[in-house]
């Protein structure tokens, strides 16, 4: 068939079409994506052009937009990696343990909150929080319980810390040693991800600058000694939980995976030696083509960054390898059953994307942290995904849609406009300091939820189709007297560890922390004679201060 012969059979079928919505109109007056990006009825081969090796090309080659591996999940399926932790360590590696009896690849460790931002469980700020949102680890001591029988040289481990990401990572290496794991053997992820914390999370301790210098000497430090880690999960995740839009999660983290390179690279840094450790993590929501599209998109932006901009020529460096978790803002407390349905499509969405790794949300986690059983089901998920589908068999089945190749396009263009706005500001950090990001999600926000409230975007369970009198479900507790326990534990630690010798690794990297050696190895000395998060945390305060938003 002749293009004219197309063109003229589209005519008549648009004639067709209007016809019908002269009798029946539509259900919108516009279809469009979370991104404003506007959905047309039909997608047509002239709608994109046909430059395939440039934009979509062969999986595991540049520009990587159908994959970073050849073969895709035909070789290797994503790791399934379950994002758990609660209460206390004990609690947590049982958690661990069940999920790896079940058949989870990965672990992926939440600390609670104080844990988070550098404090100890006994300190006064940590009051009333201790284990609440994750799992409360204080010292070496805790990390130990934590991993306790889980083979280090065996399991990747994911964990979600960032201002204190230095000091996780040393017990991670140190519980290694004890093991007989060598560093050069371990594997996993830190999130380390500070710019989306003045962005779009908060779990901030120091200004930027002190904690861009944290974050490089970790990537010198692990391209020497721990060459399997990921060094970093730039994180889009948080900032779409925030409230952005599928285009401006794909702009503001790699705006950040930006300046982490250029920070990198003023450090004196050789591109080809950490950024084959840098990692990302998105989130996957609910517009089922557009998240596809975004994976597609992002790859293929970060691939032409990393080679035509940075110059890097190791291809290991052009590839965005991306950590996806569902959407914890899209569940519901209303009719939490309807959110196993929510994560299954958000989960496939991830895959027919290209995921490396994925952690299926608890039907029950907008209640309180999953049970057990709502666990099992989420990691059932992606089994039935993995295992039952088909979508496995074949590399980016969706290649070539008209519609998803004009979504690429279409999330491309419009991230590189806001990438192009925030390099006018001055980077990432100056528009982080200048609040840009922060007042983009802010508006987009308001607007989704303005539309939620008005009943114009749907929520099934939540503003349709409710029920009365829901029955509730059982959900998780966590021991109210974990923080008493906690306290009680660092006591007995306190008494019978060497002070002296705290004392003296703390001096040490005090002087470190004023001058300009990489961090990590005085961190890890801290760490392997019991000194405390709090103190470690604390010692870098007194150097760096603490970072206040305006």
């Amino acid at each position: 068939m002749t293009t004219k012969d197309c063109t003229e059979l589209y005519r008549k079928w648009q004639q067709e079409l209007n016809e019908r919505l002269a009798k029946s109109p539509e259900r919108k007056q516009q279809f469009a994506t979370s991104s404003a990006i506007e959905i047309d009825p039909l997608y047509m081969p002239d709608q994109i052009d046909d430059a395939y090796m440039e934009k979509v090309g062969f999986p595991g080659a540049y520009p990587f937009t159908r994959g970073v591996q050849p073969n895709m999940y035909r070789g290797r399926l994503w790791t399934m990696r379950q994002y758990a932790g609660f209460g206390s360590a004990e609690e947590t590696n049982k958690r661990f343990r069940y999920l790896l009896e079940q058949g989870q690849t990965g672990l992926s460790v939440a600390f609670d909150l104080p844990t988070q931002i550098g404090y100890d469980s006994d300190d006064p700020m940590a009051t009333g929080e201790v284990g609440k949102v994750g799992v409360a680890i204080d010292s070496l001591e805790d990390m130990e319980v934590l991993l306790d029988k889980i083979p280090l040289d065996k399991v990747s481990t994911s964990m979600t810390i960032n201002a204190p990401a230095s000091v996780l990572l040393a017990m991670y290496i140190v519980v290694g040693e004890k093991q007989g794991v060598p560093a050069e053997k371990l594997s996993g992820t830190i999130q380390n991800d500070i710019l989306k914390e003045y962005i779009a999370r908060g779990t901030y301790i120091f200004p930027p600058q002190p904690s861009m210098r944290l974050i490089t000497d970790i990537f010198a430090y692990c391209a020497e000694n721990v060459p399997k880690w990921n060094t970093i999960s730039i994180s889009g995740y948080h900032i779409r939980e925030a409230g952005s839009t599928a285009v401006q999660e794909v702009a503001f983290t790699i705006a950040d995976g930006i300046a982490y390179v250029e920070a990198a690279l003023k450090a004196g840094l050789d591109i080809d030696r950490f950024a084959p450790q840098l990692s990302f993590f998105f989130n996957g929501h609910n517009h089922f083509f557009e998240e596809i599209a975004k994976f597609r998109a992002a790859r293929r932006m970060w691939a032409r960054l990393m080679k035509e901009k940075y110059g890097a020529k190791n291809p290991k460096s052009w590839q965005f390898r991306v950590h996806t978790q569902t959407g914890g803002s899209t569940l519901t407390a209303q009719q939490p059953d309807n959110n196993i349905v929510r994560v299954t499509l958000q989960a496939l969405a991830a895959v027919l994307g290209g995921t490396q790794s994925l952690h299926t949300n608890s039907r029950d986690e907008a209640l309180a942290l999953p049970t057990e059983e709502s666990a099992r089901i989420a990691l059932r998920t992606q089994q039935i995904i993995a295992f039952e589908s088909g979508v496995t068999d074949t590399v980016d089945p969706l290649a070539g849609s008209y519609f998803v190749e004009y979504l690429t396009d279409q999330v491309e263009a419009k991230a590189l406009a806001y990438l192009e706005k925030i390099e006018q500001i001055g980077g990432a950090v100056a528009a982080v300091e200048a609040g840009y990001m922060q007042r983009e999600i802010h508006k987009q926000a308001y607007e989704t939820q303005r539309k939620i409230e008005s009943g114009e975007e749907k929520v099934v369970g939540m503003n349709c189709f409710q029920l009365d009198n829901e029955p509730q479900p059982e959900l998780l507790r966590v021991d109210p007297e974990l923080g008493r326990k906690q306290k009680e534990r660092l006591d007995l630690l306190r008494a019978k560890r060497d002070q002296q010798q705290i004392e003296q690794t703390l001096n040490q990297l005090r002087a470190a922390a004023q001058g300009t050696d990489n961090l990590m190895p005085y961190i890890i000395e801290c760490v392997r004679h019991y000194a405390t998060i709090g103190e470690i945390c604390g010692v870098l305060r007194s150097v760096f201060g603490e970072y206040r938003a305006v």
